[in-house]
């Protein structure tokens, strides 16, 4: 699983043997702006030659097998996807039903690559419940059964 995970690493970095790690040449995710410049060697010696420059060389990724292929993306939801995650919550005596089943977000940790990204409601449905409501302080109270309208998330997604 560890050469999976490098494996996708240079993939997504574009990187080749011997080559320098680009997450250290690029800035990285800060609240303090502006961003600082990028210190560069001035030698010219080290800009890319014309022959570094072909697109098609550029663009070429390592071909993967069906099988190799399949434990990435796998790899890659797993670490990426953005469940609904489902618990009982008991809403108390004045409502109707009682306990409902209610969604959230989990947001512990990134969902993506690179981390910055949080998994954040994107669509909820919108329930209607019975809640016991009395009307007047009085030894006379008036007290019925009012629907409310009750939001429950069902879905998420990985944004910022």
């Amino acid at each position: 699983m560890t050469a999976i995970r490098a494996l996708l690493l240079c993939l997504c970095l574009g990187l080749r043997a011997g080559g320098q790690p680009f997450l250290r040449l690029r800035p990285s995710p800060s609240d303090n702006l502006p961003v600082k410049d990028i210190v560069e060697h001035p030698d010219p010696e080290y800009d890319p030659k014309e022959q570094d420059l072909d697109e098609r060389t550029l663009r070429k990724t390592p071909p993967l097998g069906k099988k190799a292929r399949r434990k990435v993306l796998q790899w890659l939801w797993a670490h990426t996807h953005c469940p609904v995650l489902y618990a009982w919550k008991d809403l108390g005596v004045r409502f109707w039903p009682r306990y409902i089943k209610e969604g959230n977000c989990l947001a512990e940790k990134s969902c993506s690559l690179p981390e910055g990204m949080f998994c954040k409601p994107v669509k909820s449905v919108t329930k209607t419940f019975l809640r016991w409501h009395c009307q007047g302080w009085s030894s006379q109270k008036y007290c019925t059964w009012i629907p409310v309208q009750y939001p429950l998330i069902s879905e998420c997604k990985c944004s910022c």
